[in-house]
This record gives C-alpha cells, structure tokens and sequence, in this order.
C-alpha cells in the first residue's frame, strides 16, 4: 500500500508505524510484549489528542484517506463464502458498486457496497467510486434477491457521489437512484447501512435507505460535497472548509440530528492506519445492531425503516 500521509496526521503516523514494527517483534519474542503494550497506550493517547480537535474538513480529507479500507476489504474480513454477483441484466456490470451473498456469523446475508481503487488502473475501471444507473440496477437486483429469500441486507456506503456523465444520465441515473430507494423502503428484511468513508448526496443514498445507519468516526454523510457546495454558494471551492463546517456533515452532527443511529469508532490514527482493527470494530456493530432487528417480521421492518425516515428534519422548539 503506497504512503499518503496528511499533515496533520503525520505524528500519529510515525507512532503507529513503530507500533507495527513492535508488533512484528512481539508476535517472535515475548520479550518485547511490555515495549509493544506501553507503545499501543502512547500511540492510542496521541490519536486521541490530535484527532479530537480536528475540523469538520479535516475529517472530510480522512473519509477519502486513499489508503482507507473499501467495501471489499471490508467482505474479506467480515463476510465468508461470499460470491459476487455482476451485471444489471439490462445494460452492462458496474465495477464501481460490489454485491453478492455471503455468510455472517454464520447467517446467510446479502451485500451491497460501492468501491473505489487503489491504482490509477483500477480507479478508472470502478470510476473513482461514482455509480452508473447500472451500478443501482445490479443493487436492486440484489436487494429483491435478498427479500425473496428472507436475507438481511448490509450496505457499505462510499462515494462521493452518483456519476453525472452524459451516457449515465442518458441511461436513467435519476431513476436508477429513485427506483433503488424504493425498493430499499419496502423490503421486508433488516438492512443496516455503514458509511465507511465518503457519503454523497443521491448516490450514497442509494444504498441508504435502512433501520440503521452506522458511520465510521472519520466518516461523512452529505447531500453535496463541500467542494461542490463551496462552488454553488460561493462561485469558489477555496471556501470549501467553511462549507464542511456549515453543511454539519461528520459523525458527531449526523449521530445528533438522527440521521445516523451509531458511531463505530477507528483504531489509533483511523481505520487506514489497521484494516484488520477497523473491521473487528465494524463487525461488532454490525452483529449487535443485526441482532437487535432480527426479533421483528417483515412488516415491522418495514414500519420500523419509514418511522425513522418521517422523523429526520422533524424538530420542536
């Protein structure tokens, strides 16, 4: 994995990258076991300090971090026996959004995620993220799979947004969109959502649409990006900070206003710094909130899922 760091994450980096090379001592000496525990507290206390007066911007820079664990990081580690399932049946397969079935806990499960790429090469066949009307197509298909068979449903939302190329409007997306959220409101088993890094506007909520919405601590949730709401608001996106700020898009303003259920903490430095501790944290939520939603039959799913929609924006003075 390339190094990317972000000048305000660098102190926290160093630490953490000896931590790692600790860890790799500790797990063929015993003797180094005391060194790596003493280090881990340093490592954890430091992120805590220069993580906890982050701005909103900051985090935003955190939730596109290239080196962030995606959606398929995220099935090799939570999912087993997954098989990914491709194309629309209409149009084309989509790289940008990943879904098939798999096993969690030993639970059959279907999953739908968007993914971005590592390289220049793989980022130019999954689109940087960004979902074609086909993308949404092949997650409807999954979703009704999923209800047709009494599956729950886990999305991992991570876009910056719904792709807004000719061909893609030319094929539908808004409806694609439409029809996805539609589908997603009626189904008749749980289906919990993780924002696992960026959540933009339409896109995001494709995927969204869900009795519980986890976001990850550096992640975010928006109907616009702040660059793009910067354009719009001030015709410049070096005001793009002051947007972040304004729009109250992290995890702590979506876990006030309702818009998500849940924060799942990252390890030291975020979830880029340790895959395998981010997902651990992950799947906890995951199992817990699963858990939770499993007593109800598909109606009270489904009343469960519009009752905390309706009280989104609802506010009383």
């Amino acid at each position: 994995m390339a190094a990317h760091i972000l000048a305000f994450e660098r102190p926290v980096v160093e630490l953490v990258s000896r931590v790692r090379e600790l860890r790799d001592l500790a797990s063929t000496d015993a003797r180094w076991a005391p060194e790596l525990e003493r280090l881990e507290e340093k490592a954890a206390h430091l992120a805590r300090e220069v993580f906890a007066n982050l701005s909103p911007m900051q985090k935003v820079q955190l939730s596109r971090h290239p080196n962030r664990p995606y959606t398929l990081d995220y099935v090799s580690r939570l999912f087993s026996d997954f098989i990914e399932l491709k194309g629309d049946r209409r149009f084309s397969d989509d790289a940008s959004i990943v879904a098939g079935l798999g096993r969690f806990h030993g639970r059959s499960v279907a999953v739908v995620g968007h993914q971005k790429g590592r390289s220049t090469k793989e980022n130019v066949s999954r689109n940087f993220g960004m979902p074609h009307p086909e993308g949404y197509r092949k997650a409807v298909r999954i979703y009704e799979l999923a209800d047709r068979f009494g599956l729950p449903v886990f999305t991992f939302i991570d876009t910056p947004g719904a792709f807004p190329g000719i061909g893609a409007e030319e094929r539908g997306q808004s409806e694609a969109i439409a029809a996805s959220i539609e589908v997603m409101s009626g189904l008749g088993v749980p289906v919990v959502t993780t924002v696992i890094g960026e959540g933009g506007s339409g896109g995001a909520l494709a995927l969204g649409v869900a009795n519980r919405v986890l976001v990850l601590e550096f992640g975010y949730y928006s109907v616009i990006t702040p660059e793009g709401c910067a354009a719009i608001l001030w015709k410049s996106a070096d005001h793009a900070a002051e947007a972040a700020a304004r729009l109250k898009i992290t995890a702590p303003n979506l876990l006030e206003l309702g818009v998500a259920d849940s924060i799942v903490d990252e390890p030291p430095g975020g979830a880029h710094q340790d895959h395998d501790a981010a997902a651990r944290l992950v799947d906890r939520a995951l199992l817990e909130h699963l858990t939770a939603l499993s007593d109800l039959n598909p109606d009270e799913l489904r009343e469960d899922r519009y009752q905390r929609f309706r009280r989104l924006g609802a506010f009383v003075a």
